[in-house]
């Protein structure tokens, strides 16, 4: 269920059914020719299927992240760390005042990832409250499918390229993209970055069948339920 869809009284009666709830983490950043906000489409829509069935309330998805290393490309936008940190210990102590203590953050950009320190901090503040950081992309059954599909996926190729992150008009390359110098990349600042990977895809094709797209998010969107599910302490 979307919190978008609900006010705040059926959110007080939730929270005392269920303290679970789930908040998608995204990001605006390039992603060669696909939509700007891919990271944030992805972890918003995969977190809402997912949680569907069980209903657990979904918050609107937190846009924004840290991605310095793309700020050479129009339309990237990056939160400063202690920015980001601060947010997110706001976010937190929003659905804890709310009722929620077991929270699932699920990530759409690995930026994001380092202020699970953060969050592990903040738990101990709220030793009553649980929080997971599930990066839904780099799940363990995800990853085993995509590379059964095709082992050069990264960033901007075919893998985070479904209907929901097209952009209607833009055709995309029909080839393979081949892989860069990846220790030159990660010594290199911004606007070499950019000049280093071009359009922004790291390496692999542009676009895999329909068909095999759906199939690996239905791997994603289980995958994803598994860990609302799952291992709470």
């Amino acid at each position: 269920m979307l919190v978008a869809r609900m006010n705040w009284m059926q959110i007080e009666e939730q929270a005392k059914r269920d303290d679970r709830c789930v908040l998608p983490l995204g990001c605006v950043e390039q992603h060669a020719y696909l939509s700007l906000a891919t990271d944030a489409i992805l972890s918003e829509r995969i977190a809402a299927e997912a949680a569907e069935p069980l209903g657990i309330p979904v918050f609107p998805v937190q846009a924004y992240g840290m991605t310095p290393g793309f700020t050479a490309y129009p339309g990237t936008i990056s939160l400063r760390m202690t920015t980001y940190i601060a947010l997110l210990e706001d976010l937190l102590e929003g659905v804890y005042r709310s009722g929620f203590r077991r929270i699932v953050l699920v990530n759409g950009h690995g930026g994001n990832t380092p202020v699970m320190t953060a969050v592990t901090e903040w738990m101990g503040r709220r030793p009553d409250a649980s929080v997971k950081m599930h990066n839904w992309w780099a799940g363990p059954r995800f990853q085993q499918a995509v590379k059964a599909t095709d082992p050069a996926a990264s960033h901007a190729s075919w893998m985070e390229n479904f209907p929901w992150t097209r952009l209607e008009g833009v055709t995309l390359p029909d080839g393979v993209k081949p892989p860069f110098d990846a220790a030159l990349y990660q010594a290199a600042s911004p606007q070499r970055k950019r000049e280093i990977l071009g359009d922004g895809n790291f390496h692999g094709r542009y676009q895999r069948p329909d068909e095999e797209m759906l199939a690996l998010w239905a791997v994603g969107v289980e995958e994803t339920r598994a860990v609302m599910v799952e291992s709470w302490p």
